[in-house]
């Protein structure tokens, strides 16, 4: 009975495609009939902060206030890292600290949305079950409710796990389950997959992988040898003296690259691109017929409908002490000797204002950090320098029920287009595949996901192209696995990220290493519920603390928390 409704099921899937492709279908619309739009992150209030930023940087000081504010502690940035700072500053006793940021809800790229009330992610959308080197983010997501010891063993909650089928690629006309092309392939291309697994092997041996990776900057006190030889090297480079050489291969390790990192092999170090195996559950070549999470628990990982939108939204409504601030960006910050001065302007009633605070947390972008910072210390003009941020985008589209389908695996969250490597996409989620009453022809939400960290000129274009020219791009990607999606689309929304995440670029470790272990509080036990914990290296000045996933040369949820925890529990002592 399971095989026939198995064959039923796909028979009607290619019955829908060929006729599609064939020209049986109604007159499809046009792309100008699919409505929508750029939303979410509002990218031109840039704009009003010019004239301040103008004045500033010709000497001048800045007018009055409008009016003063004060907070024991100010937390500038409510990304993921600021808002981490903020539930540690609370979890340590501290009362009445503020949080301010730019746009109109919390979570950075963490945020969620809706669309035609349907939930979706607005930037990143899921977090990969943590090990145990994350151990800030473990006791979290326990607090959440999401981790609990059953039976002498760490589980998570099935519900937010993400559901099966997991991850699925197109590929040579079908869809294959997992993202590593292996349908159809030859004998040298699974070589040289096996090949590449025993070469992370072999550099995890060398020196491990953590993540955070300021974990394994703490243990040894440096950079290791063997991280330094790969951080010195593009990942392109590192892989052709290995001779790996497969254009299988590289178009997976290229896609993993831009998916975490926002630019491909030929930008990120090696360093990077072992990272991103060795640091969580290695790389599998013998992973040939299960989606990732499947059959290997190490691979799983939790999401929602709203993307990690859901986690940075439980993160606020469990503040409880903390004053939040959105609408408010940083003009200025002028530490003191008896405080910090932070000038602001608020965009919603559109006036200057000013925060003063013992001591102050910059959870902010390096090169924003370095901006707004009066005076900054040189290994803040050194980051803010050095690093290099990749564009993005990420465009939702709702459709009102179940696109066609070509052969092989069935709809999955992640669904990964294999000729489009080359314009920076990586394929869709679907928002509603986590829902306990999915049914297949219910509407539901595409997240689209572009990373341009690898185009000459993609900030250029992400701010100046307007709507159509990205929805004719995404239109014809989506199209060519679903001929059907413009009948189905009823709208799309486009978010976008100038500087969306650092890009781990060859060197950048050497940098950030020295300067976590070097400008920062010294190595003390920090007091926390009256028991004393070992505080991370957090980069400082004497009234001023310093987190953000920048700090580790590339951004995920794990580094950022993690720096902003101990930020905010440094804040807390020095109180």
């Amino acid at each position: 009975m399971v095989g026939t409704a198995v064959d039923r099921r796909q028979c009607l899937r290619l019955a829908g495609a060929a006729a599609l492709l064939a020209g049986c279908s109604p007159a499809a619309p046009g792309l100008e009939d699919l409505p929508g739009g750029f939303s979410g992150v509002a990218l031109e209030r840039a704009h009003a902060l010019r004239p301040f930023w103008q004045r500033l940087a010709q000497g001048l000081e800045l007018p009055a206030p409008a009016a003063s504010h004060r907070a024991p502690v100010l937390i500038a940035g409510g990304g993921m890292a600021g808002l981490a700072a903020a539930r540690a500053l609370e979890l340590a006793g501290v009362q009445g600290a503020a949080l301010l940021d730019t746009q109109t809800a919390m979570g950075g790229n963490s945020q969620g949305g809706q669309l035609q009330g349907l939930p979706c992610p607005l930037g990143a959308h899921y977090l990969p079950l943590p090990g145990d080197d994350a151990s800030e983010v473990q006791d979290w997501l326990e607090e959440l409710g999401l981790r609990r010891r059953e039976g002498g063993r760490w589980s998570y909650d099935e519900r937010h796990l993400c559901h099966s089928p997991q991850e699925r690629l197109y590929f040579q006309g079908n869809w294959q389950e997992g993202l590593l092309p292996v349908q159809g392939v030859s004998q040298s291309t699974l070589d040289q997959y096996a090949r590449f697994e025993n070469a992370v092997k072999h550099a995890a041996r060398s020196a491990p992988f953590a993540m955070p990776s300021i974990r394994v900057w703490q243990r040894e006190g440096r950079l290791p040898a063997a991280h330094a030889e790969l951080d010195a090297l593009r990942f392109d480079r590192w892989l052709a003296a290995q001779g790996l050489a497969d254009e299988r291969l590289l178009w997976y390790l290229d896609y993993c690259c831009r998916d975490d990192f926002g630019a491909g092999l030929g930008r990120v170090s090696a360093w990077a691109g072992i990272h991103y195996f060795a640091s969580r559950h290695g790389f599998h070549a013998s992973r040939q017929a299960a989606a990732p999470g499947q059959d290997d628990e190490g691979e799983q990982v939790l999401t929602w409908p709203q993307g990690n939108g859901w986690l940075s939204q439980q993160l606020v409504a469990r503040l409880r002490n903390t004053r939040l601030q959105t609408d408010c960006s940083v003009l200025a910050v002028t530490e003191g000797r008896d405080g910090v001065q932070v000038d602001t302007y608020h965009h919603g009633r559109g006036q200057h204002e000013r925060w003063l605070a013992k001591r102050c947390v910059l959870a902010l972008p390096a090169f924003v950090a370095a901006r707004v910072l009066r005076n900054p210390p040189d290994f803040l003009r050194t980051v803010a320098s050095r690093l290099d941020w990749a564009p993005w985008l990420v465009a939702n589209i709702h459709i009102d029920r179940q696109l066609a389908d070509y052969p092989g695996a069935e709809p999955a969250w992640d669904n990964v287009l294999y000729q489009d490597g080359n314009t920076g996409g990586l394929g869709y989620v679907d928002a509603g595949n986590q829902r306990l009453d999915r049914v297949s022809r219910r509407p539901t939400v595409l997240s689209y996901y572009q990373a341009l960290g690898d185009w000459a000129d993609g900030r250029r274009q992400l701010l100046q192209q307007p709507f159509a020219f990205w929805r004719e791009r995404i239109v014809r990607s989506l199209s060519l696995p679903h001929p059907d999606l413009l009948a189905r689309a009823t709208r799309m929304e486009i978010t976008r990220y100038g500087h969306a995440m650092a890009i781990p670029r060859p060197g950048d470790q050497a940098v950030l290493s020295q300067i976590a272990l070097q400008a920062s509080p010294g190595r003390r036990k920090l007091l926390l519920n009256g028991e004393r914990v070992t505080g991370l290296p957090t980069p400082a000045t004497p009234r001023l603390l310093f987190a953000h996933a920048d700090w580790a040369g590339y951004s995920v949820l794990e580094e950022a928390f993690t720096r902003g925890h101990h930020a905010g529990l440094w804040a807390a002592q020095a109180l």
